[in-house]
């Protein structure tokens, strides 16, 4: 069991035994959310490294009010978030009047169920704009006018981005449903 403060208490006095196991006990788990804001496991690990110097660089701006998990991926999102600034990924977002909104709150897929690896493949497979916005709003619990600020877009941009993510998703997890259906037969 690992005593979470003491390892913080040490990083705070820049003691690098104590930041390596930070980085083995949390790696995993910080790696997984630059995974959903990343092209390519490659990607994931810049972010993860940027996010981690951050992390270690601003230990002792962490307080020890709340979660220092929590304060942990909150530096990795945003690291993510400059990342896709840094690299001008926003070919992917159209404004609200450009785009013509799909309803697909009605739809149900029975009693399908899926696999995490067929979520996340279908979610990656998200042009980039519409997996950061999926990402941040429905994962991370963002509010669309706190994205809008993070990313620069209008809130209705946002909301009509993630409106168009959640069809493509379920457009793609249709498929991938009648593909189970028909390997059931």
């Amino acid at each position: 069991m690992i005593d979470l403060r003491q390892i913080v208490k040490k990083c705070k006095a820049y003691d690098k035994r104590a930041q390596r196991e930070l980085y083995e006990v949390y790696s995993p788990v910080l790696y997984g959310i630059c995974l959903r804001y990343s092209k390519s496991e490659a990607e994931a690990e810049d972010i993860l490294q940027d996010a981690f110097v951050k992390i270690l660089t601003k230990i002792n701006d962490f307080d020890d009010r709340g979660s220092f998990e929590g304060w942990m991926k909150r530096i990795v999102v945003n690291t993510a978030i400059s990342s896709y600034h840094k690299n001008k990924k926003y070919n992917d977002i159209y404004d609200i009047d450009k785009i013509k909104e799909t309803d697909s709150e009605n739809y149900t897929f029975g009693n399908e169920s899926f696999t995490k690896d067929e979520l996340m493949s279908v979610i990656n497979s998200l042009p980039e704009g519409y997996r950061m916005i999926f990402n941040l709003y429905a994962i991370e619990g963002y509010k669309h006018k706190e994205i809008a600020d993070m990313l620069g877009i209008s809130h209705n941009t946002s909301k009509s981005q993630y409106l168009r993510a959640k069809e493509k998703i379920r457009q793609k997890l249709e498929v991938i449903s009648k593909i189970k259906m028909k390997s059931e037969k």
